[in-house]
């Protein structure tokens, strides 16, 4: 019996510790199941993170791009209003497939063409000389390719000189026996003009000129010791086609900011005004040693008289924010032969070969823009004449002549196509016009 107690009292025992395994058991099973619903729940808290960060990404990178479209479509029109303007160097007419955007975005090749250059990198300037105010002859900035330029112009000049002939000889100093004859000479000059320019190329251009003249004017002279008490006014004037003109400028160099432009220019001269030699005189019989007439035309030329070939280089150099320029020329007028001058009665005096001096010209000047429409110009020009030769020798009277101006320019761009130049010159030295007034308006076609 006792023996079959201890074994009850065993399996009772053996029983009750598996229940109390199996209790335990189930407990970490309970703990078990909850960590991996925590997990999920976290892994998706961060995924749905993960996907609003990836929409927020997605609209800023929708923004990016539409502000990649836009910039493309201003590089277009920035470049294809460069292209208007020819300073491209490209040759192509606006309006083409890598110059224009459509519909607000760029196409292809534009988007190519117009990428946007590195942070840090200035953009790279096309070839073009900068725009400055003309105030000489011969302008700095040439045509675009494929571009007309008409150039309507008009020019006031007004010169005076006062002469004193003395013919006689003196008996004592400051005491003359003989004719003293003073005169005082008054020249008024107004030229009208049409220039044409065309561009073959954004480096080459073509210009003709055809002027208009009327001159007029007016000599007061008093012969004294001969009885005149009064002054006499000789007056004469002309006015008609001027000598027509033909340029050719060539743009020599790839120039920039700091670095200077060179325009090569060939200028002809043709003498299609009514020259000197075919004017009338006031002479009787001989204009030379003659004593019956003024030796005066009775009628002013409108034009030299000689065909001429002018070279010569103009040059820039922009220094923001002034642009220094100038220019220097070499004038060769050809000689004539068998002249003979037409005198009072319709004789003519024949004067066989004429030669008129050579004129070399230099300038100087710089210019500045006020605003992005007006600009102002200070410059001087001289020019060197040569003597005048008739058969060989050189012409009685004829000396080497120095021509000074002071020149004063404005610009003012009326609009994209049309700009107002004025330009004032004052006489330096005694043989250049007293004053001179030019006014042109060019406007590009």
């Amino acid at each position: 019996m006792a023996g079959k107690s201890s074994r009850s009292k065993y399996a009772a025992g053996c029983a009750g510790l598996l229940c109390l395994g199996m209790a335990h058991a189930q407990q970490p099973a309970s703990t078990a199941d909850g960590l991996p619903a925590a997990i999920r729940q976290n892994v998706i808290q961060q995924g749905e993170r993960l996907d609003a960060m990836r929409s927020q990404l997605a609209a800023q990178m929708a923004q990016i791009e539409q502000l990649k479209r836009a910039l493309a479509a201003q590089e277009a029109d920035y470049r294809a209003l460069r292209h208007e303007m020819g300073m491209d160097g490209s040759g192509k007419p606006p309006g083409t497939a890598n110059t224009v955007a459509t519909s607000g975005a760029a196409t292809t090749e534009t988007a190519a063409a117009a990428a946007p250059q590195p942070v840090g990198r200035a953009p790279v300037r096309e070839p073009g000389p900068p725009a400055v105010a003309p105030i000489f002859e011969q302008p700095g900035v040439l045509t675009p390719r494929g571009k007309f330029v008409i150039e309507p112009s008009y020019q006031f000049g007004y010169s005076s000189a006062d002469r004193v002939d003395l013919i006689g000889y003196t008996v004592i100093p400051a005491v003359l026996i003989g004719l003293i004859d003073a005169r005082q000479v008054r020249t008024t000059t107004q030229t009208g003009a049409l220039a044409l320019r065309y561009g073959l190329t954004n480096r080459m251009e073509l210009e003709l000129r055809v002027p208009y003249l009327y001159n007029h004017t007016d000599t007061t002279s008093r012969e004294i010791f001969t009885g005149s008490a009064e002054d006499r006014v000789f007056t004469s004037s002309g006015h008609g086609l001027g000598d027509i003109e033909a340029t050719a400028r060539y743009q020599m160099n790839d120039g920039g900011a700091d670095k200077p432009y060179f325009v090569g220019w060939l200028r002809f001269k043709s003498r299609t005004g009514r020259d000197p030699f075919e004017v009338t005189t006031d002479c009787v019989n001989r204009c030379i040693q003659n004593v019956t007439g003024t030796g005066m035309p009775l009628q002013l030329p409108t034009g030299s008289g000689f065909y001429s070939l002018q070279p010569g280089v103009t040059w820039l150099y922009p220094s923001d924010p002034v642009v220094f320029f100038g220019n220097l020329s070499y004038l060769h007028n050809f000689a004539r032969h068998g002249v003979s001058r037409r005198v009072l009665g319709g004789d003519r005096e024949s004067l066989g070969t004429i030669e008129v001096g050579d004129v070399v010209d230099l300038s100087l000047g710089m210019g500045f823009a006020l605003n992005d429409k007006a600009s102002i110009s200070l410059g001087y020009d001289q020019s060197f004449v040569g003597l005048t030769k008739q058969n060989g020798k050189t012409v009685a009277g004829s000396a080497k002549t120095v021509l000074g101006t002071l020149l004063v320019g404005g610009s003012y761009r009326l609009s994209d196509r049309r700009t107002l130049n004025v330009a004032l010159g004052v006489g330096i030295t005694r043989d250049t016009p007293d004053a001179t007034v030019t006014v042109r308006l060019p406007t590009t076609y």
